[in-house]
């Protein structure tokens, strides 16, 4: 089931009914009030939200479902006019899995829809319920929490998923691209200085942990 949040009629029925075409069952809402109480009936494979809604806005939408148990993993798409890397930025941070920016080709939509709910997949399927340590630094996956010092960390969805990278591969070098091709995903194209970004506002929530992550110059970084 996927589920599509979309205050343009014209466009929700276009995305609704190319997802039928291919086979998918689609439930289309024009606000948040309304997924939201279709929500507590069925949790769905994919959430696919516009940012510009009247009321509560996408990126309010996607921050809920990421902090409620229920939907922290289900994957979303985040569709809108607004296609600036700061857009991008805001709501990858806050946990969506790709963005796609109006006006789009209507097969390209479906292709990444599918190409999401594949990888969703095969991560749910991967998923195991372990802990992670180094060095000060604990990730425990089941509870997705993060917990450095003695104290308990907050660190946004990609701040989390790019930790788990390093720490899952200790003394593993990963470049910028790399990074942004397994944390952003590999459509998304975005200026690797985002990555350095990341990395320090990483370092700085870890505080005296934050070490752990190295920098080799010229390369990319690793946890040590």
């Amino acid at each position: 089931m996927i589920y599509i949040v979309e205050d343009d009629l014209e466009i929700r029925e276009m995305e609704a009914y190319a997802l039928r075409s291919s086979g998918f069952e689609v439930s289309a809402f024009d606000c948040a009030k309304k997924l939201d109480e279709e929500v507590k009936v069925c949790v769905p494979d994919l959430f696919i939200l516009d940012i510009m809604l009247p009321g509560e806005d996408g990126l309010s939408i996607l921050k809920r479902l990421r902090a409620q148990e229920s939907t922290r993993i289900v994957p979303v798409i985040m569709l809108t006019a607004k296609g600036s890397e700061l857009d991008k930025v805001k709501g990858l941070d806050l946990g969506a899995d790709d963005y796609i920016a109006k006006p789009f080709g209507i097969l390209e939509f479906v292709s990444r829809v599918k190409a999401l709910l594949r990888r969703s997949s095969i991560n749910l399927e991967a998923e195991e319920s372990k802990v992670i340590s180094l060095d000060g630094v604990t990730l425990d996956e089941a509870k997705h929490t993060v917990v450095a010092g003695g104290d308990n960390v907050e660190l946004t969805y990609k701040e989390y998923e790019l930790l788990k990278l390093l720490l899952s591969h200790p003394g593993v070098v990963y470049s910028r691209q790399q990074i942004l091709e397994k944390i952003w995903g590999i459509d998304f194209k975005m200026d690797t200085r985002t990555v350095d970004m990341h990395i320090k506002t990483l370092r700085q929530k870890l505080g005296e942990q934050g070490s752990i992550i190295q920098t080799i110059r010229n390369v990319g970084y690793k946890a040590q």
